[in-house]
């Protein structure tokens, strides 16, 4: 059994529900961002991007990529990104949005985490944004993730966690869990969506557990940086 926000439910029956959520949303998932955190997601996604430090000789993987708001900041450096997604009503988001801002460079794939569709040793570094906790597998998908890393690769992951700030952790949770699923039925019409989404973030291991499995799988010189005492995190770890 895997969880399924609070509830725990087969495998399968989480991938086929996840698809159906990220579907339905597609078309508001960015205003949604922009609404949900203030605007505050952008600057955590330019900070992560500059983390990465995208080079326009390499070949990165953006997983859960969707939309391309990763994918368009590296691609704007000059890397080559692949921007892969198991649910294609984000891939279209994404190219439509791609060729309404004239950014080359960038080619989508419909594909699971777990189980990519490219050769070991593909690219220099996998980014993921806000999508691991999304993934039925985690720990598949890592171990994935670091088959398809060149030797020397590094991997790159930003994903809400648990606020460990006394006072600040108890608004947050009664701000995500009361007002983000109203925010949901108002702006997207789906109120059931960003309940499950806030969900997720409640059963997402917290940040030293999330990095014991990027160890496990294979990574080495694994970090875990928090963001606004660990509401948002940064995970990184390399191939060597």
């Amino acid at each position: 059994m895997v969880s399924l926000g609070f509830r725990d439910v087969a495998p399968a029956e989480k991938t086929a529900a996840v698809g159906d959520i990220f579907a339905r949303v597609a078309r508001r998932y960015d205003l949604m961002n922009d609404l949900m955190s203030g605007g505050m997601h952008r600057l955590w996604k330019d900070d992560f991007v500059n983390r990465v430090r995208p080079q326009p000789h390499e070949a990165i993987l953006d997983l859960a990529g969707g939309t391309g708001d990763i994918a368009f900041r590296m691609a704007q450096r000059g890397s080559r990104v692949t921007v892969a997604d198991i649910n294609a009503e984000m891939l279209k988001v994404g190219e439509a949005r791609a060729a309404k801002k004239g950014i080359a460079g960038l080619t989508f794939v419909e594909a699971n985490a777990e189980a990519m569709p490219f050769a070991d040793a593909s690219f220099d570094a996998v980014t993921i944004a806000f999508g691991i906790r999304n993934v039925t597998n985690i720990p598949k998908a890592l171990r994935d993730i670091h088959r398809t890393l060149k030797w020397g690769g590094r991997f790159y992951c930003l994903e809400f966690s648990t606020c460990e700030w006394p006072g600040f952790a108890e608004l947050y949770d009664a701000y995500s869990l009361n007002v983000v699923p109203r925010i949901g039925a108002a702006v997207a019409r789906d109120k059931d969506a960003y309940q499950y989404l806030v969900e997720s973030i409640r059963r997402f291991p917290p940040m030293a557990a999330f990095a014991g499995m990027i160890g496990e799988a294979g990574f080495k010189r694994v970090t875990a940086t928090p963001i606004l005492g660990g509401a948002v995190a940064v995970h990184s770890g390399w191939k060597i």
